[in-house]
């Protein structure tokens, strides 16, 4: 395997773990994997999506964020890295509170800097 493969292979294993404990509402984990000048973009609201820069703006969205979808999963579809992006194709799924189940699909850019998380930008369909 040559360098630029295995890193590819680690930003992909980085990407796929966070969204794995953001599955498991695993807040701390997923902090542990972003920078301290991590930046996430949201879907919402339309058109351009909120905008959360550092540790602890992006800890209270996600903390707010577990609090009103408490049943949801994001389900990857596709990924690839490419230099120090990657992209992770989305099906995100949630129950709620009254029984009612739905879905939409979307897009996640992320940006990696010594092993860790420094963007989050997200995007969806409709």
């Amino acid at each position: 395997m040559n360098t630029a493969t295995a890193a590819h292979d680690s930003i992909i294993e980085l990407v796929l773990a966070f969204n794995e404990a953001l599955n498991r509402r695993d807040l701390d984990g997923m902090m542990r994997m972003m920078t301290a000048d991590c930046v996430f973009e949201n879907t919402a609201p339309p058109p351009n999506g909120a905008r959360f820069a550092g540790q602890e703006a992006v800890r209270k969205f996600w903390e707010n964020f577990f609090q009103s979808s408490a049943r949801s999963v994001i389900e990857p579809e596709e990924i690839f890295a490419v230099g120090d992006r990657c992209v992770m194709r989305w099906t995100y799924r949630w129950t709620d509170a009254n029984g009612q189940s739905g879905h939409i699909r979307g897009v996640d850019v992320y940006t990696v800097r010594n092993g860790l998380i420094v963007e989050k930008l997200s995007y969806v369909k409709g």
